[in-house]
């Protein structure tokens, strides 16, 4: 046990560059960035996993319980939020257990940001690495499409005197700033002031809907199809899938090996958010839900609602740069760019990964729909069956598991207990979550695309009020021509 302490202790040695100042501000102007932009606490990493777990999701809740039901849509939030803190928690040892190694094999990791990928093929081989890469990236990449959409979708409540595919391309440009944030190192500001937006986004969709009530004739049918049911249920996967980014974030800290629980509590709040909102506009609006897959459509426009719209424009700015710099780091890796101490030649060499986002973007506009289909066919391997299989294959030899720099928690039964727990993950995930639930979300983006088609201009957009003809000019003599 004294060794596994020691090794632990070793994580603590690998800061790289951008850390190498903690601590040792010599002026005014050190300590301001330190305070706003050099972050690696463990409240930074909270902040970090709440801010970015959340996020757009938020607004597609209410439209998941119109499709599952009021008590399902509970328990599977409650069910998806411990899988998905367990599988981050799995991530998290996987990673210490990467880092101890290589660093006792003296390798220095000061100008290198630790990747899962890399994880993956330190720990497994280069198979697991190329399929951690490739299922990883498409996520990230369709996370990043996911934010533009959102920005589009919710400006329009603001301003629809441009069309959402406008907005679209509006916001690409915005977000294509992002390039210049280094790493998740950087986030301490912007991730802090994300949960405060989410949070104030998440109360008042909870009391506009208390206090608009419910709507006349409103409707509970859900759940009805069991394409709908499924549907839902992985829309709120992808929600509490939110760790595609743990290993970047644990890098970032001073010590990484204090995450252990970090995404549990993390995730405990981020419930707080969506229970209570989800729970109350499904109440208030009922089926109407199930042809407006953004909460803000339904709710009336007023100050406080527009100023919720602005807030999550910003936080879907800051979720798509936590998305975004992964994919930024491998193409950094690909071009021989990481270890660039320019920042400037940096963001410009990540310019290139922003553009099939941006088109991506245009082409699949489907609000709601797609965050089903990227948490069926991708969230459910990237952040669940992977990691559950990468931690059982790694500590499958007794060797492996004595030398372990973490042992799995005593009242879970140790090893036993977690690969238990990682057999059911794997058996419950690919059965329920990609097998029914990719073929509910596949049918379901398949009829988005017969309805609404590709590259449309403005997703369940309401139809443009048609002006009043004039009426018909009375000519009495042509009539009574007309009439003889």
């Amino acid at each position: 046990m004294e060794n596994g302490e020691k090794a632990v202790e070793t994580v603590v040695v690998g800061n790289y560059v951008e850390m190498e100042n903690e601590g040792k501000a010599s002026d005014m102007k050190s300590k301001l960035s330190n305070m706003f932009w050099h972050g690696g606490s463990a409240y930074d990493a909270w902040f970090s996993c709440a801010s970015n777990q959340v996020a757009q999701v938020l607004l597609t809740l209410p439209y998941s319980f119109s499709q599952l039901g009021m008590l399902s849509g509970i328990l599977f939030q409650l069910f998806y939020g411990l899988l998905g803190s367990w599988t981050a928690y799995l991530i998290s040892i996987l990673y210490v257990e990467y880092r101890t190694r290589k660093e006792r094999e003296k390798v220095n990791f000061r100008n290198h940001v630790i990747q899962w990928f890399e994880v993956l093929d330190g720990l497994l081989g280069k198979h697991w690495r190329n399929v951690g890469l490739a299922f990883n990236c498409t996520f990230l990449l369709f996370g990043s499409v996911i934010q533009l959409i959102a920005c589009a979708s919710n400006i329009y409540y603001i301003n629809d005197n441009l069309d959402k595919r406008t907005w679209t391309y509006i916001f690409g440009a915005c977000c294509a700033t992002t390039v210049f944030i280094p790493s998740f190192h950087n986030y301490r500001i912007w991730s802090f002031l994300g949960l405060l937006m989410t949070t104030y986004t998440a109360w008042y969709l909870t009391i506009a809907s208390i206090l608009h009530g419910q709507v006349e004739g409103v409707k509970h049918s859900g759940p009805t199809k069991l394409v709908l049911y499924f549907t839902g249920a992985t829309n709120i996967l992808y929600t509490f899938g939110g760790h595609a980014v743990t290993v970047e974030i644990m890098h970032a800290m001073w010590k990484p090996q204090k995450f252990k629980s970090i995404y549990l509590f993390a995730t405990v709040y981020v419930l707080t958010l969506t229970l209570p909102s989800a729970s109350a506009v499904y109440w208030a609006f009922g089926d109407l839900l199930l042809n407006h897959s953004n909460a803000f459509a339904l709710l009336p426009k007023n100050l406080y609602r527009d100023f919720a719209v602005v807030l999550m424009l910003i936080h879907q700015f800051i979720t798509f740069g936590f998305a975004c710099t992964p994919l930024y780091f491998v193409w950094e890796k690909l071009i021989g760019m990481h270890e660039c101490r320019s920042m400037c030649k940096r963001a410009a060499a990540r310019l290139p990964v922003v553009i099939p986002i941006w088109f991506l973007a245009i082409v699949f506009p489907f609000f709601g729909p797609i965050n089903s289909t990227v948490g069926s066919l991708l969230v459910s391997f990237t952040v669940y069956i992977i990691p559950a299989l990468a931690h059982i294959f790694t500590f499958r030899s007794s060797a492996a598991r004595e030398n372990a720099v973490e042992q799995p928690p005593r009242f879970l039964g140790r090893w036993t207990g977690a690969f238990t727990i990682n057999a059911f993950i794997v058996v419950w995930v690919f059965i329920v979550g990609f097998g029914f639930g990719g073929w509910a979300s596949m049918i379901n983006f398949v009829h988005q695309i017969d309805t609404f088609g590709l590259f449309t201009k403005c997703y369940q957009c309401p139809p443009p009020v048609m002006a009043l003809s004039p009426p018909p000019i009375s000519h009495p003599h042509l009539n009574h021509t007309h009439g003889l």
